[in-house]
C-alpha cells in the first residue's frame, strides 16, 4: 500500500546550483586551523607537519559527507534524527556546543592583530567591543546581517587571494621541495612529529583542518534550507531567526521517500553532485589554503623565538612582509587577517546559536519536531549568552588567543568523536539499505572515529594532569 506521507525525491539541481554551502563550511574554519594553528605550527617546526592538515581535512570531507546523506535523503538536520533516537543528544549539543565555541579565541587573535596594526598592546577591551558588535549585527535584522554576509564574502574573495599572492612572491622553490617532503611526513630532523611539539597544539590544528567540532553538524542545516534532495520539501527556517515579537508554528522534521529504484536513481546522482561540490569547494580550496598560509608563515617567520609565544608569529609575518616588500604591504596583511577572524567568529557565534536553538527547541517540540514556539528568541538569548560568556572571561584576564583556541579546540575533537558515532550509527539504523555507505567509506569514517578517540583522551589526558 502506498504511503500518504512520501514525498517525491527531486531531480538533480545540477552542480553550479548547488555552490554554497560548502563555503560557509569552509569559511568558519578560516581563522582557527587555516589562519592560526597550522601557520604556527609551520613558524616554529617547519612544512613537515603538512601530513597532519592533510590527513584531518581529509577525514572531515567524509565526516561531512555522511551528515550531508542524512540531510539529503531525510530532508531534516541530523540533529532532529538523533534526537528521536538519543533524547539526551539536544542537551548534549547545547552544553558541548556553547563551551566548545563560547571561548572567545578567535575574536581575541582578531583583537591582538588589529591592536597591534593600531599600535597599542592592549587587546582586552577591543576584543569585548568586537564582541558587542558581533551581538549586535546578529540582533539587528536581516538587512543587516545580509550586507554583513555580502561584505564577509568580498573579504573572502578578495582578502585570501591576497594572502596566497603574498606566499607565492615570498616563496622559493625550495620551500615548496619542503612542503613536498611534509606530505610524507618528513620534516627538519624529524618524521611525522617533533621532539617537544606540543600535542595539544597539534591536535587543536588538526581537530580545525576545516571547521570542526559540532559545527560540522551544521552542514545538514545548510544543505536542507539550500533545498538539497529531499530538502526541498522542508520548511526554510532561516526567516523565523528574525522575528523576536510572535511565536511561530515551525516544523524542524522532514518526509520520507518511497525507495523504489527510480527515487534511489535520483538519490545517486544527487550523491554524485554533492561529494563533487564538497570535495572542489571543502576540501581542496580549504586544502590549498592551509598549504599556502603555511608556507607564508614558514618563510617570514620560521626561526623566531618568541613565535612560541601566543600569536606572535602573525605579527612578524607582517612586520617582515613589510620589509621584504612594502610597509604598507605588513599593514595590509594584518588588516585582512583581523577581519577574517572577524568575520570567522561572527559566523561561528551564527551558527553556535542556530545549533543551541534547535536543540532547545526540539526538546520543547518533542520528536515530532513540530509546533509553535518563539525560535528567534532562543537565538537571540543564545547569541547574547556567547556575548557575556566571552566577555566575561576577558574581564577575568583569560584572554591569551592561541590558549583559548587550542583549548577550544581539543574540547571539541572530543565533540567529533562523539557524534561521529552518533551520526553514523544512525545512518546505518534509519537510512533505506540503498542511500547507506559503501564499505570503503565506513572503513574510513571507522579510522576517523578510533583516530579522534584516541588523540581526544591522551590530549585531556595531557591537559589534566601534565
Amino acid at each position: 500500500m502506498e504511503n500518504n506521507n512520501y514525498k517525491p525525491f527531486p531531480e538533480p539541481l545540477g552542480l553550479k546550483k548547488l555552490i554554497g554551502p560548502s563555503f560557509i563550511i569552509l569559511a568558519l574554519g578560516l581563522g582557527s586551523g587555516e589562519v592560526i594553528l597550522w601557520p604556527y605550527l609551520s613558524s616554529n617546526y617547519g612544512l613537515g607537519l603538512i601530513w597532519g592538515a592533510l590527513l584531518g581535512i581529509t577525514f572531515q570531507f567524509f565526516i561531512n559527507m555522511e551528515i550531508e546523506r542524512y540531510a539529503l535523503v531525510k530532508g531534516e538536520s541530523v540533529f532532529v534524527g538523533l534526537y528521536r533516537i538519543f533524547r539526551w543528544s539536544a542537551i548534549w549539543f547545547i552544553v558541548s556546543t556553547f563551551i566548545g565555541f563560547g571561548l572567545p579565541g578567535i575574536i581575541a587573535a582578531s583583537a591582538k592583530v588589529l591592536a597591534g596594526v593600531l599600535g597599542f598592546t592592549e587587546f582586552k577591551w577591543l576584543a569585548i567591543g568586537l564582541l558587542v558588535v558581533i551581538g549586535l549585527i546578529l540582533s539587528l535584522g536581516r538587512t543587516v546581517y545580509g550586507l554583513m554576509e555580502r561584505l564577509t564574502k568580498l573579504i573572502i574573495f578578495i582578502g585570501v587571494p591576497f594572502i596566497f599572492i603574498l606566499a607565492i612572491i615570498l616563496s622559493k622553490s625550495a620551500d615548496w621541495g619542503l612542503l613536498a617532503q611534509g606530505f610524507i611526513g618528513k620534516g627538519d630532523g624529524y618524521w611525522f612529529l617533533p621532539v617537544g611539539i606540543s600535542l595539544a597544539t597539534f591536535f587543536g590544528a588538526f581537530a580545525y583542518s576545516g571547521a570542526g567540532g559540532n559545527l560540522n553538524l551544521t552542514q545538514s542545516i545548510y544543505i536542507k534550507e539550500k533545498g538539497y534532495g529531499m530538502g526541498v520539501h522542508a520548511q526554510k527556517i532561516s526567516g523565523f531567526f528574525r522575528n523576536i515579537k510572535r511565536q511561530e508554528e515551525i516544523r524542524l522534521s522532514g518526509h520520507d521517500f518511497d525507495p523504489h529504484p527510480n527515487n534511489i536513481a535520483l538519490f545517486k546522482r544527487w550523491w554524485k553532485d554533492i561529494n563533487l561540490e564538497h570535495f572542489l569547494v571543502f576540501w581542496l580550496i580549504g586544502f590549498v589554503s592551509i598549504c599556502l598560509l603555511m608556507v607564508l608563515a614558514f618563510v617570514t617567520t620560521f626561526g623566531f623565538s618568541e613565535n612560541i609565544s601566543g600569536i606572535n608569529f602573525v605579527i612578524h609575518e607582517g612586520l617582515i612582509i613589510g620589509q621584504q616588500l612594502w610597509p604598507w604591504a605588513g599593514s595590509l596583511f594584518l588588516i585582512v587577517v583581523g577581519i577574517l577572524l572577524f568575520q570567522t567568529q561572527l559566523g561561528i557565534f551564527d551558527s553556535t546559536a542556530r545549533i543551541m536553538s534547535e536543540n532547545m527547541a526540539l526538546t520543547r517540540l518533542g520528536h515530532k519536531g513540530q509546533g509553535t514556539i518563539n525560535l528567534s528568541k532562543i537565538y537571540f538569548i543564545s547569541v547574547w549568552l556567547l556575548v557575556v560568556f566571552g566577555s566575561t572571561l576577558f574581564l577575568f584576564n583569560i584572554y591569551e588567543p592561541r590558549t583559548l583556541i587550542v583549548f577550544g579546540a581539543v574540547l571539541n575533537a572530543f565533540s567529533m568523536f562523539i557524534h561521529i558515532a552518533l551520526v553514523n550509527w544512525m545512518n546505518y539504523k534509519v537510512l533505506p539499505k540503498a542511500c547507506q555507505p559503501i564499505w570503503w567509506r565506513k572503513a574510513i569514517i571507522l579510522l576517523a572515529f578510533i583516530f579522534f578517540g584516541i588523540f581526544s583522551f591522551i590530549t585531556i589526558g595531557q591537559l589534566l594532569f601534565g
